[in-house]
């Protein structure tokens, strides 16, 4: 069996760390923002047992870890860090079921494409911060994406959705003219 490392990331929210393990976790990403959520998955059963654990959600190779406001990272990062290395090395499920994620895109031949180039280009950027975007909509040339995660209300996020995920559908599909964001 092949050692698991596990290493810590900030993220652009203070209360949330990223926990990063060389095995892949999950395919796609799982959100467990509260206790009772989290009733399918042992994995973030386990962790909301410590009673500074506020949500827990996982992405490809790491756990991103929401605390609670009255303690610290420097005082329960290494407890946490032991905890995912244990639960990675003894295959704790992240989840009971598996989920099929081969992804049937549904619409007009457009909007298959627009969302394939979301999933395979955008998803894991995104990812990357901690965040998850969705497709709502595509009407008279604008698409319209729900930013969750880190992304929701994170100032740069405006900047990423007009400068990177505009640019690049219009460049990959023609029809498209704009991209904007639906509020949560």
């Amino acid at each position: 069996m092949a050692t698991i490392n596990v290493y810590t990331e900030a993220t652009p929210n203070p209360a949330t760390m990223k926990f990063l393990v060389n095995k892949l976790l999950v395919n796609g990403s799982l959100d467990f923002p509260s206790k009772e959520k989290a009733a399918a998955s042992p994995f973030a059963s386990e962790l909301f047992k410590f009673n500074f654990v506020n949500g827990v959600f996982f992405a490809s190779n790491f756990v991103t870890i929401t605390k609670a406001e009255h303690v610290e990272w420097e005082d329960i990062e290494p407890l946490l860090k032991d905890f995912v290395k244990g639960a990675v090395e003894s295959d704790l499920k992240v989840q009971e079921v598996e989920v099929d994620h081969n992804t049937n895109f549904e619409g007009s031949d457009t909007e298959v494409k627009i969302q394939q180039v979301l999933h395979d280009y955008v998803r894991p950027a995104v990812e990357q911060d901690g965040g998850a975007i969705a497709y709502k909509s595509f009407d008279e040339g604008v698409v319209t994406v729900e930013l969750r995660g880190a992304c929701s209300g994170c100032p740069s996020s405006t900047f990423t959705l007009k400068a990177g995920i505009e640019g690049l559908l219009k460049r990959m599909v023609p029809e498209v003219q704009e991209v904007v964001a639906e509020a949560m």
